[in-house]
């Protein structure tokens, strides 16, 4: 995989098996699912507006057979087929989202993503998120940067919330629960040149590490729509935390990831909100 080498070329042996075994993981599953686009879909829902397609399963399944045979002792936390954990794992685990925007994918809006973290000793060695659509590549691995289709990539130099693009999410229950959703989304509004709401946390993550986006701000996430994404992130440059400045982890259910420089006013508007 060309488009990947320039990355590995830097990573240990260790990390850059892994990170190639991640990408043509990744890079099967978005083949999968790009072939599975606008045709007519199976569709499920696990909640209110929750849904899974024949594509996340197809997507997961595939993942799956790879890491299988790669034969890397690792525990597997994916959120079709075993997204079930007591504890946070310490010792090697991948951590798949298989089709994160499934509802856009479901729609037949085009975008969607592939994102698979491997983690160890409680973070993320190695992130990679497929945009299949785009045919976009996003990797990284621990200490290497991020990179971009075989280009490294770096998070926007905007210094003040005012001049900023950022995007955010809404939660599954947000039918039920919209008052604090609502409240930070209107106290982030009038402090910035814009919001996008586009409905995958990974793809959100990986454009605030390319600088498409200056930040981003969620609440109630899993810790596979977040993985990859902090990894890539924070290799670019950027910084995540809880939404009272603490270290992030994918652990946590809320995440605050910008460009780092505007972090702190971001920070104190969501602060004073939530």
């Amino acid at each position: 995989m060309k488009r990947i080498e320039n990355c590995i070329a830097g990573c240990s042996p260790e990390l850059a098996n892994i990170l190639e075994i991640a990408a043509k993981a990744a890079l099967r599953a978005g083949k999968i699912i790009r072939e599975l686009y606008g045709k007519p879909h199976q569709i499920r829902q696990k909640g209110d507006i929750d849904l899974v397609t024949e594509a996340d399963i197809s997507s997961e399944n595939a993942i799956l057979a790879i890491l299988d045979k790669a034969g890397l002792h690792a525990e597997i936390l994916a959120e079709e087929s075993q997204s079930i954990y007591n504890e946070i794992p310490t010792g090697p685990v991948w951590i798949i989202d298989p089709l994160d925007g499934t509802t856009n994918f479901a729609h037949g809006f085009p975008w969607f993503a592939v994102s698979i973290a491997y983690a160890d000793k409680g973070g993320s060695q190695v992130g990679v998120i497929y945009c299949p659509m785009q045919d976009e590549l996003f990797y990284g691995c621990l200490d290497r940067g991020a990179w971009l289709n075989g280009k490294p990539i770096r998070v926007s130099g905007i210094p003040v919330l005012d001049k900023s693009l950022l995007a955010t999410g809404f939660p599954y229950d947000v039918r039920k629960k919209t008052a604090k959703v609502l409240a930070a989304l209107e106290a982030v509004l009038i402090r910035v040149q814009g919001i996008r709401r586009a409905g995958a946390a990974a793809m959100d993550l990986a454009y605030v590490a390319c600088g498409r986006l200056d930040g981003f701000w969620e609440i109630k996430l899993k810790p596979w729509d977040t993985a990859a994404g902090q990894l890539l992130l924070e290799e670019a440059g950027g910084k995540t935390s809880d939404f009272q400045g603490s270290c992030y982890s994918p652990f946590i259910s809320e995440i605050l990831a910008t460009n780092s420089l505007i972090h702190k006013e971001l920070l104190s508007v969501i602060r004073d909100v939530l």
